[in-house]
């Protein structure tokens, strides 16, 4: 899976402080420069005042001004388990790659048992992984072997199957049908930095599923240079809580 960032406020955190100082000031911040704006905040720097403030609304619980910045990412090859787990946080706004209008009738089904198309989880080829649900832990090479065999076998002649109902003229959107739930799917969402704050208390944390930690940590990688001190502060202050940030 790989995630881009598309496009983005630019200067989002000076956007949120002053958003923020309005609610403190008498003056209206729309004439004021940022250094007006930002007077009587502690820190040497405006960079010192961002980093300070921003913390300060964090810590208090002031979450409504993280609201007025937004990022849009690309996501490519994302399985449909995950888009669907994604998809849930409805204060995101999405866009998803149609298999009504686009068909794989030109992979080959042999690349398939390479795992492209469809997302392979670590469980199928690792056998020293261990996953949430795992009902047997004693897990041996053979073991990997056989279900790594069996895994792909399914997935090829799901493939294969869907192709051939192209070919008899089914509809894309009929034939999907026989695809499996780990078909991938390119998705394009835009969030706000509350948002994403909000989708990392529960998709980062040790017992989310694997693939929505994974896309989860590279969203908040980008984050972190998008708005360094709000993901700083989040980070090393709040990320190991329990879906405490609301929406």
């Amino acid at each position: 899976m790989r995630v881009r960032l598309l496009e983005a406020t630019d200067n989002p955190e000076e956007l949120i402080c002053r958003g923020a100082r309005n609610d403190y000031m008498s003056d209206w911040v729309g004439d004021q420069s940022f250094d007006e704006a930002m007077a009587g905040v502690d820190g040497d720097t405006i960079e010192d005042q961002k980093a300070n403030f921003l913390a300060k609304l964090l810590k208090r619980g002031h979450y409504g001004p993280f609201e007025h910045p937004s990022a849009t990412f690309a996501i490519e090859g994302m399985s449909r388990s995950c888009m669907a787990q994604l998809t849930r946080h409805r204060h995101a706004s999405f866009d998803v790659q149609s298999m009504r209008y686009v068909a794989f009738d030109d992979v080959d089904p042999a690349d398939v048992e390479e795992g492209e198309m469809v997302v392979t989880p670590p469980s199928a080829i690792d056998p020293d992984w261990v996953g949430r649900n795992q009902k047997n832990s004693d897990v041996n090479a053979a073991t990997i072997e056989e279900r790594e065999a069996v895994f792909r076998r399914s997935v090829r002649q799901s493939v294969e199957d869907y192709q051939e109902l192209l070919d008899l003229g089914m509809p894309p959107e009929d034939a999907r049908f026989v695809l499996p739930i780990g078909t991938e799917v390119n998705v394009v969402v835009t969030l706000n930095p509350r948002s994403l704050m909000h989708v990392a208390d529960m998709r980062a944390a040790a017992d989310a599923q694997w693939e929505i930690r994974d896309l989860t940590e590279q969203l908040l990688d980008l984050a972190a240079e998008w708005c360094p001190h709000t993901f700083d502060y989040y980070e090393a202050e709040m990320k190991h809580r329990k879906n405490r940030l609301a929406p």
